[in-house]
């Protein structure tokens, strides 16, 4: 096999990638077959080994090879993975209200976490937050859309005697209020039937199927300031998202 040498366009790890992928794609190195050694492939690409264990990463995060210690690398498909991004402009993008709806707060209190509540928010057990839970009403109609269970950082409690507590996000609030912005997120979603307690607030039946979404907010020290535990009853929210395909290698 004649084996083209490397450009100095790239990176020369990026370059060996591409150039093994090539191969690979080529069917020079078929599906189910196993790659060369490494010391075979630095010999024959001129390549150091540092940079040869670089190319094999990309090929590797492409979903081209599999790798495992102790054991030779595999090929395991001809064509790179196709991955797929999803951009947000704000932290509304994450869960969006419309602007016709409030929150009306049930509960204000401060708390401590128990087991189950250091599972649910992702805090240590016995750390300190302060609880708001409150139902989610359209304006017009009052009609009950969600109920939320919110916990802060006990410092940011004093944000419910804002006037505008009740139509702002509460992470709003804290962003202008305490200066603390959101660096990342966390969000789980799966559905879960209402309990007897969540029916009652949700004008349900117990049992009555909900779309659950945890959101988690880190800041920019990455430090969890806001969690939010939201239940929606079937029918009364609906969540949009867009993915584009990415470019990146």
């Amino acid at each position: 096999m004649d084996f083209p040498k490397l450009t100095e366009r790239l990176p020369l790890y990026k370059a060996l990638a591409n150039t093994l992928e090539q191969h690979i794609y080529k069917g020079d190195w078929p599906v189910g077959s196993i790659l060369p050694a490494e010391a075979d492939l630095c010999r024959d690409f001129q390549s150091s080994r540092h940079t040869l264990r670089h190319a094999l990463q990309i090929l590797e995060s492409n979903g081209l090879i599999y790798r495992r210690q102790g054991a030779p690398t595999q090929v395991v498909s001809r064509q790179r993975l196709r991955r797929f991004s999803q951009s947000y402009n704000s932290p509304t993008d994450i869960l969006s209200y419309s602007r016709n709806t409030y929150r009306v707060n049930l509960v204000e209190e401060f708390v401590e976490l128990d087991g189950n509540l250091s599972q649910i928010v992702g805090a240590p057990i016995g750390s300190s937050w302060y609880h708001i839970g409150g139902i989610r009403k359209r304006q017009q109609s009052e009609e009950v859309i969600a109920y939320t269970d919110i916990y802060i950082l006990p410092q940011f409690a004093s944000l419910t005697s804002d006037p505008e507590h009740a139509q702002v996000m509460v992470y709003e609030q804290i962003e202008k209020k305490y200066g603390a912005r959101i660096e990342r997120a966390e969000v789980d979603v799966y559905a879960a039937p209402a309990s007897v307690e969540m029916a009652e607030k949700l004008i349900l039946k117990p049992h009555d199927p909900c779309l659950v979404i945890i959101r988690r907010y880190f800041d920019d020290q990455d430090k969890l300031f806001e969690v939010t535990v939201t239940h929606h009853p079937e029918n009364k929210y609906i969540y949009s998202m867009e993915f584009k395909a990415s470019s990146e290698i």
